[in-house]
């Protein structure tokens, strides 16, 4: 993602590496780093949301967007902030290659500060847009058939084409025709009910149940794909050193992440002077570590090889929850709450794990990986239709009610969280059918909205 505006942000920025952090680095440093700087230890206390939309014109929603009426909404917007990208709640704004946009909330101190701020500010973002007779579109792939198209030239982006297209269309597929909302919460503690282990092992469970219950994704190019949730069914055939679970390292989430990242192949290589940021085939960052590439890899190497790292969940400080499809509306508060509810109330956590350890692999078992395993393929072909999913996601959603019935203020947000249940998971149904039904009746309209609290 790019910010509307230049950042300082190290994860963002279009230049080289910062003048303090070119000293090379070792493979013992890069992983105390990492222990120390991708978990940060303390009880649950913050939620974010990262909400994504696609734009369309009211008018011609097949057409593309001209970057001008893009930028003219943008620029309405009441921006501010010491970036000079931050919206007056302090919520971020950033563009995706394809010209989706995202509004990633600043760190709420409770469930029901985050909506109420993050709803404030979507709805000036909303009312930006309208005014240049564009509106935001919530689903996991852009369901027009419209040309593809990057709107950034960015050396990133350049050098993600180049890295995804070896393996065919699903990079450039992801890049420019998918969107997402991700939820993301503290990491826990070392021990007790809000043990680190135990929330990263919780949400690695749940989330096939997320992609299930909130599948929004059966079009692609205007036309059904056979899948509830393509834009998971993309991330699945992309390159699985980067998208891919960590492998299992029972008890010790920094350790297998620590492997995972060291092991992904390099996307790109930042470099000055407008040269390509193109990185050699195959070259992972262990191999650059000892020695392969036109250079030895430094600590600011490391940490912008972490962002263009893509699995279900991933650890940055915080835990960010990837998998859930954009949501119709302010249909993004059910998941927020759903997830927040389940990994931060001990009670609903111990109620979900046992409700889904019976479809955890058994310890050892061989097969693939999440999102290729078989349950994540089901979750994105069949949703809640598949009646083990639907079990599961029943299951959550009535320890979620029961947490947010324990959270003071809660009411209409627990309510809406129900009436989502009632209306989707219970019939074995998620918001993809909507999308479906209104193809197959002509009506081919935006899903309504869930109701808000």
């Amino acid at each position: 993602m790019i910010p509307l505006r230049p950042t300082s942000s190290p994860d963002r920025q279009s230049a080289g590496p910062p003048a303090d952090a070119v000293s090379p680095l070792t493979e013992s440093a890069a992983r105390r780093h990492m222990s120390g700087v991708c978990f940060k230890i303390g009880p649950p206390r913050l939620i974010g949301v990262e909400v994504e939309w696609f734009v369309h014109d009211d008018r011609c929603p097949t057409e593309p967007v001209a970057p001008e009426r893009l930028n003219a909404a943008l620029d309405a917007l009441p921006i501010g902030g010491p970036d000079g990208t931050s919206l007056p709640s302090g919520a971020r704004l950033t563009l995706e290659p394809g010209g989706q946009v995202e509004l990633s909330s600043p760190p709420a101190d409770s469930l029901i500060a985050c909506v109420t701020d993050t709803r404030r500010d979507l709805a000036a973002l909303r009312a930006a847009f309208a005014a240049q007779g564009l509106r935001l579109t919530g689903t996991g792939t852009d369901p027009q058939a419209r040309p593809r198209r990057m709107v950034l030239d960015h050396p990133r982006y350049r050098a993600m084409e180049h890295h995804f297209d070896s393996a065919g269309p699903w990079g450039r597929i992801m890049m420019t025709g998918t969107a997402s909302l991700q939820v993301c919460l503290d990491a826990g503690t070392e021990s007790g009910p809000h043990a680190l282990d135990r929330r990263w092992r919780l949400a690695h469970l749940l989330g096939p149940v997320l992609v299930a219950a909130f599948a929004n994704s059966p079009l692609l190019d205007g036309r059904p794909t056979g899948h509830r949730s393509t834009r998971q069914t993309v991330w699945s055939r992309m390159d699985p050193t980067r998208t891919l679970a960590p492998a299992p390292d029972h008890g010790d989430p920094r350790e297998a992440w620590t492997r995972y990242v060291l092991d992904a192949e390099v996307l790109c290589v930042r470099r000055r002077d407008s040269l390509p940021w193109t990185a050699p085939t195959g070259l992972t960052f262990r191999d650059w570590l000892r020695g392969a590439g036109e250079r030895r890899p430094t600590l600011a190497d490391l940490d912008y090889h972490r962002t263009t790292l893509f699995p279900p969940v991933r650890p940055r400080g915080h835990l960010e929850l990837r998998m859930i499809d954009a949501q119709p509306g302010d249909g993004w508060i059910v998941p927020a709450a759903l997830t927040t509810a389940l990994l931060d109330d001990p009670v609903a956590a111990d109620t979900t794990l046992a409700a889904l350890e019976p479809l955890e692999p058994a310890r050892g078992a061989d097969g693939p990986r999440p999102p290729r395993s078989d349950l994540w393929r089901r979750a994105a072909t069949l949703a809640t239709a598949d009646p083990e999913l639907r079990r599961a996601a029943l299951s959550c959603f009535a320890a979620a009610d029961a947490a947010l019935g324990r959270l003071p203020g809660a009411e209409r947000l627990r309510a809406t969280v129900a009436a989502f249940a009632e209306r989707y998971p219970a019939r074995g149904r998620c918001p993809a059918d909507d999308q479906l039904d209104a193809l197959r009746t002509g009506t081919r309209r935006t899903p309504p909205e869930v109701a808000a609290p």
